[in-house]
């Protein structure tokens, strides 16, 4: 079978006939959401706590509610909805159980009933290579048995085959199309791993041998490689490739030995998640699955356990789950299109792309990450291809870098060009052909404006000059026109709206004034009209928002409010429908707010990033500059 365009494999060359039977074989990844739940486990007795956090950026684990009954060394699995936790010792005799529960990723919450298994089982795996099943190990020690549901309905599980050994403890690990099992023990320690193919009911076959034998360790992956982690003895990680058969490679360290940790995956980033190391930790640590290495710190589970259970609802066994119906649609642009991508951004965003639909209704989900994170960026875009530029860069400063992702296959930034300094506060626009970013600070404020045509790799080319120096204003890139509007100039915020004609380069030409003084504000457009929302009126922020009519010259007037006073907030439209999404209000949002552009009126919610973030660059593919 072969690899396909996708987050965790973002190189190399596809033929058409390889990604159409990919689409129709119903095995082309959908990448999902990024939230890793943790439920049960022993600290020092069973619980029932479910925490979760983020896991596209490192940060502490939060209460999401409770399982249905305490207890431990039990089995997950997960599809892009929902987390389920199945089998698993419990305080009362007989000590095992055969529930099964659930809860839905987006809705924090105690978990429900789903059903049984087909006997009471402790120490179970689960893999879920797609939306549409779940295979789970009995987890006995005596049985080789495996069982199967149904992650989108509720019921109970049944027979789908067996191991090619009995034994407890095993790893799971997953592809769209292919469950691995590795580890475990029956009676002495194996360096097993076996596979099914999950489409098709029957036994596992011999797949491999781990680095050496071990059990209580624990398995996560992305869509093309497994990785293996921790257990009695080792600190050590090892990975295999799912779609071939063969040995184990070490490839890095945990930071100490991890018994029985919780894990999880984005299908870039693997988290291990407490454990015995060799007391009860509530240490979780990350490393990213391509590349291997030592693991770092990530954050902590808000309840110290081992014997723990850990889903995601972005593992790399996720795919949509249809088999082979349709063509999987790609967003397009001409000022219809689907997709907006967020980028960078303050606290948890830095590096991370997320993105969400502009039709539909819904929370954002991951779409890839930039190669060097950073806030106060700025973004630009044509149908096809979406540019994120500059910014502050941490530690690290200021950044020239622009990268660049295609809008139709999720992935990583890969390198542009430069810009011609080091900056950031920046403002972006463009139109089909041009990107445009203007102003910003590196230390101090620029009145520059330079370009790139966004169809060909290249540097940031002088284009003219602001009328003065000047960052953080709000940017609106119409098909012939760039305005920029507010911001603040040597450190005074100012209500000069000023334009460009976006097909000549030079220097800019008074368009208008907002209503008021203010800065750090977003700005989108259809293909006539200009929105300019949120911002910061001296100390304080606004729920503002106005118009203009991009081909008049004119002052701003009054378009309707944001659902709250937002600043460092960003902006981004389809033609029709204008959309604001994160800042601070003054903690930082994850808010998604929409207005349709055509009538004033207020903004109402639409849903959520999946992480708060404020000073942000985003874009879409369909907005107004392109038609």
């Amino acid at each position: 079978m072969a690899n396909y365009p996708q987050i965790d494999d973002c190189s190399g060359v596809w033929k058409l006939k390889e990604v159409n039977d990919a689409v129709m074989g119903g095995y082309w990844r959908t990448f999902g959401g990024s939230r890793f739940i943790v439920g049960g486990g022993f600290s020092p007795g069973y619980d029932t706590v479910i925490d979760f956090s983020n896991i596209a950026s490192a940060g502490n684990a939060a209460d999401f509610g409770d399982l249905t009954l305490a207890k431990g060394e039990n089995g997950c699995a997960s599809n892009l909805t929902r987390a389920m936790w199945f089998g698993g010792n419990i305080s009362a005799s007989p000590n095992a159980t055969n529930i099964i529960d659930y809860v839905t990723f987006s809705t924090t919450g105690n978990a429900a009933d789903f059903g049984d298994l087909g006997a009471a089982a402790t120490r179970s795996t689960g893999v879920s290579g797609n939306a549409t099943r779940v295979v789970a190990t009995e987890g006995n020690a005596d049985t080789d048995q495996l069982m199967h549901f149904n992650p989108t309905s509720t019921g109970n599980a049944t027979d789908f085959g067996n191991l090619s050994q009995a034994r407890v403890y095993v790893a799971g690990m997953t592809s769209p199309t292919r469950g691995v099992f590795a580890g475990g023990f029956s009676p002495t320690l194996r360096n097993t791993i076996d596979f099914i193919e999950i489409a098709s009911i029957g036994n596992a076959s011999d797949f491999g041998d781990l680095v050496s034998a071990d059990r209580k360790g624990m398995s996560t992956s992305s869509s093309t490689r497994g990785v293996y982690g921790g257990g009695l003895s080792a600190t050590l990680t090892q990975f295999l490739t799912i779609a071939s058969q063969g040995n184990m490679t070490d490839y890095g360290d945990l930071s100490s030995v991890r018994i029985e940790p919780a894990t999880g995956s984005n299908s870039v980033r693997a988290v291990f998640a407490g454990g015995q190391v060799p007391s009860v930790s509530n240490i979780m640590e990350q490393f990213e699955i391509s590349n291997g290495g030592n693991a770092t710190d990530f954050g902590d589970l808000s309840v110290a356990r081992y014997s723990t259970a850990g889903n995601t609802n972005s593992h790399g066994g996720l795919n949509e789950g249809y088999q082979g119906t349709r063509i999987a649609p790609i967003p397009t642009g001409l000022g219809v299109g689907q997709r907006a991508l967020q980028a960078g951004g303050f606290a948890g965003g830095q590096t991370t792309i997320e993105q969400f639909n502009m039709v539909t209704t819904g929370n954002a989900s991951q779409f890839g990450n930039l190669a060097v994170g950073s806030y106060e960026l700025s973004a630009m875009s044509n149908t096809t291809r979406c540019l994120f530029a500059g910014g502050e860069a941490g530690d690290d400063g200021d950044t020239d870098r622009i990268e660049y992702v295609e809008f139709a296959s999720q992935g990583n930034g890969a390198d542009f060009g430069n810009l011609l300094e080091a900056k950031d506060g920046i403002t972006g626009g463009s139109n089909q052909t041009r990107g445009l970013t203007a102003g910003g600070t590196n230390p101090d404020h620029v009145n520059v404006v330079e370009y790139v045509t966004l169809a060909t790799l290249g540097n940031g080319t002088d284009f003219g000059n602001l009328s003065s120096t000047r960052r953080h204003a709000a940017g609106v890139g119409g098909q012939t026109r760039f305005i920029v509007a507010g911001g603040d100039v040597s450190n005074t915020q100012t209500n000069i709206i000023e334009y460009f004609t976006i097909a000549n380069t030079g220097d800019a030409t008074d368009f208008g004034d907002l209503t008021a003084a203010r800065n750090v504000l977003g700005g989108c457009n259809s293909t006539t009209r200009g929105i300019i929302g949120g911002g910061k009126e001296g100390s304080s922020g606004v729920n503002k928002i106005e118009q203009v009519e991009i081909a008049t010259t004119a002052n701003s007037t009054d378009f309707g409010d944001l659902t709250a006073a937002s600043q460092r907030i960003e902006a981004t439209s389809n033609n029709i429908s204008g959309f604001f999404a994160g800042g601070s209000v003054p903690g930082l949002s994850n808010v998604i707010q929409k207005i349709t552009i055509a009538s004033a009126g207020n903004a109402a919610d639409y849903g959520d990033l999946f992480s708060a973030r404020s000073d942000a660059a985003i874009s879409s593919n369909g907005h107004g500059g392109l038609s």
